[in-house]
This record gives structure tokens, C-alpha cells and sequence, in this order.
């Protein structure tokens, strides 16, 4: 976590240099508010990061010495096969060509949306009261 946040960090200090320099050179609002933004962004993420970091245990790649196989273990639980993101997509389309064509396509697609999402996220969910 220490190394992430002294990226976020430098990247910051980096935007903040791009931010003068583009500013100074280009005299185009827009852009130098967006680069300061990011500035902006990239700062509070490495302060968190940094922040946390002293309250989590030291991770494998904080240390210098460490070896690859350190790190080895379980990323988590990843479902083979999945027809949820395919609806959820499916009702993610039909809520943008709502925008296009009419906003009477949301009437069908945030219900779709709704229970994509739901069956996505309960997917493999086994309650303690599940029947057989």
C-alpha cells in the first residue's frame, strides 16, 4: 500500500508541473482545469492510500527483499460462467437509447437493469433457510 501511495503522490507532483506548464503555454482554461483536477484527484488518492497504509499489515510488496511467491495465495472467487452482464448490458443499452430515441425506453430498461444487477450480485447465494 506505501508503494501505491507514493506513486499517486509523484503522479500528482508530475500533473501539477503539466498543469503550469500547459497552462502557461496554451492559455486555454478548460484544459488546465482539467489537468488541475486531476492534480486534485491523483493527490487525494495518495493521501489515502498513504493513509491507510500505516494502519494495515505490511504487504509483500512493501518489502525490498521479498519474493514473488510472497504474495501467492487465493484472489477470490470468480463465477465460471454468467449470463448477468449480458442482461445488465442489454438494459444498459436500452437506458442510453432512451436518451436518443425516448425517454419512454427507461420504463423498460430500469427494471431490467434492476434485476440484472440483483441476480448478478445473488448469484451464488445459498441463504440459511434454502430449500433443496
Amino acid at each position: 500500500m506505501k508503494i501505491q501511495g507514493k506513486m499517486f503522490l509523484w503522479l500528482g507532483v508530475f500533473l501539477l508541473a503539466m498543469t503550469i506548464t500547459y497552462g502557461v503555454w496554451s492559455k486555454e482554461p478548460v484544459g488546465t482545469t482539467t489537468l488541475f483536477l486531476a492534480f486534485g484527484l491523483s493527490i487525494m488518492i495518495g493521501f489515502y492510500l498513504a493513509f491507510t497504509a500505516q494502519r494495515v499489515d505490511a504487504m509483500a510488496q512493501d518489502n525490498k527483499e521479498a519474493d514473488i511467491a510472497d504474495e501467492a495465495g487465493e484472489v477470490g472467487f470468480f463465477a465460471p460462467h454468467s449470463w448477468q452482464p449480458l442482461s445488465l448490458a442489454l438494459g444498459a443499452s436500452l437506458a442510453f437509447l432512451g436518451i436518443i430515441f425516448g425517454w419512454w425506453l427507461m420504463y423498460f430498461s430500469i427494471p431490467l437493469i434492476v434485476i440484472s444487477l440483483l441476480g448478478w450480485v445473488l448469484e451464488y447465494y445459498h441463504g440459511e433457510n434454502r430449500t433443496q
